[in-house]
């Protein structure tokens, strides 16, 4: 463990507490949460992973925010919904993170720094026609076309600098929307989650559905080619697998609090072949099986 960084005290406005001592969006307190947390976007998603622990003994919902903590085969975990998108991420990570390593009393840092694990459990596209619908992608980087992570001043000290300025000189990248940014998951947890049965690569984190995702309904993408671009991008045999909203966000937030971050994602749809996934939620149940029975392996 570490020792945290002294700083000034918090003011009401920037730790946000509710009358009751929850922090403000999540709604809960520190003795409600387990610092190993499954991370999902979809609220209706977190019953479906609670449902197989062994006992559920804590759960809230406030917003888009569900929070259910119980046991599995020993081990004491969470699993929290995050909405969709990268500023969610960035209210779940540092409510989560605040929980456990902000005294609520002295409004500061506690002087000894506690690690938490996160494991993204999400839905995805992919971008490579060989990484078929219903498969499970593990995110050995996080390339975020968003610019939330920009907004701390240390998130130059956690990004891969030259992946991101060959990426942006392979897609000719248009810097009126930000500059794109790149960071490593944890490795520790690649190591101990990867298996021959599933693939792993850089995943993107756009910051919406339609145009950033190189869709088009009745609005023109800025860039018609982007997901050919994306698809045919390489860095030292590291090539772009899939594509989602969650993933650079939340591996970004947890490298400059000092947590271990993996993302995992069913694959439902292939945009390169078109097609999409004919039952989501076996793709999903398939996904949840496969990280519960190698996360609770240690206790």
């Amino acid at each position: 463990m570490r020792k945290a960084v002294k700083t000034k005290e918090m003011n009401n406005a920037e730790l946000i507490l509710s009358g009751e001592g929850r922090i403000y969006h999540l709604n809960i307190h520190a003795e409600d949460i387990a610092p190993t947390i499954l991370l999902v976007g979809d609220p209706q998603r977190v019953p479906v992973v609670s449902a197989h622990f062994d006992k559920v003994e804590f759960t809230a919902h406030k917003r888009e925010f569900v929070t259910h903590t119980g046991y599995l085969g020993g081990k004491r975990i969470s699993v929290v919904s995050t909405g969709i998108g990268p500023d969610n991420i960035d209210i779940v990570l540092n409510e989560l993170d605040a929980l456990f390593n902000i005294d609520f009393k002295q409004r500061a840092p506690k002087e000894v720094h506690t690690p938490l694990t996160f494991i993204r459990l999400g839905t995805s596209g992919s971008l490579q026609a060989d990484i078929p619908v219903d498969s499970i992608v593990l995110s050995a980087f996080g390339l975020g076309m968003d610019n939330m992570l920009h907004s701390y001043k240390d998130s130059p000290k956690v990004r891969e600098r030259a992946m991101e300025e060959a990426f942006i000189s392979h897609t000719q990248w248009l810097m009126d929307k930000g500059h794109p940014y790149i960071v490593k998951g944890s490795e520790a947890l690649l190591e101990k989650l990867y298996t021959p049965a599933v693939f792993k690569g850089i995943t993107g984190t756009a910051p919406g559905f339609y145009a950033p995702q190189g869709r088009k309904l009745r609005l023109a993408p800025q860039d018609e080619q982007l997901n050919e671009k994306l698809a045919s991008y390489t860095f030292e045999g590291h090539r772009i697998t899939n594509m989602e909203m969650e993933t650079a966000a939340i591996y970004g937030l947890s490298r400059l609090l000092g947590h271990q971050a993996l993302s995992m994602n069913a694959i439902i749809a292939n945009r390169p072949l078109g097609t999409f996934s004919a039952d989501p939620g076996k793709a999903v149940e398939k996904l949840i099986q496969y990280a519960l029975s190698i996360v609770t392996n240690d206790k």
